[in-house]
């Protein structure tokens, strides 16, 4: 009976040791993928933009941008500069529901922002440039 409890306990030992050993290679292969990772993605511009929302901005971010007269204007009064604009596509939010998204040609989109300022605009995301249509202050 004690032989029988001791090759229980040293099967269990062997066991729970292999079982160590394997989370201990999985590990350190996973840590060492990490560092390889970060080491060739560390200097490029990679980013995840998977949502709608995210890639709808990042692909507007990336144009050349064109502002109406009126929205310059509009901007003035506001004491306002483009750089609001830049914040407003960095930080905003698309409203799909007010957007019109199924235009052939270009499609226009509506953002609003309401970290800094709560500032709304009007977009029209064309195939090279972008044009800023109109820009309203919410309060």
């Amino acid at each position: 009976m004690v032989r029988f409890a001791t090759q229980r306990y040293q099967s269990f030992n062997f066991l729970a040791l292999t079982l160590f050993r394997r989370f201990l290679y999985y590990f350190g292969g996973f840590a060492i993928g990490l560092v390889l990772l970060f080491f060739f993605l560390g200097g490029k511009r990679a980013s995840c933009d998977y949502g709608p929302n995210a890639r709808t901005l990042k692909n507007i971010r990336l144009k050349t941008r064109v502002y109406e007269p009126d929205v310059l204007l509009s901007l003035e009064n506001l004491n306002l500069d483009t750089s609001a604009i830049s914040k407003v596509l960095i930080n905003g939010t698309v409203l799909f529901s007010e957007s019109h998204t199924d235009l052939d040609s270009c499609k226009i989109y509506v953002i609003e922002e309401n970290t800094h300022i709560s500032l709304k605009i009007k977009v029209e995301n064309c195939r090279d440039t972008v044009r800023i249509l109109e820009t309203n202050l919410k309060y």
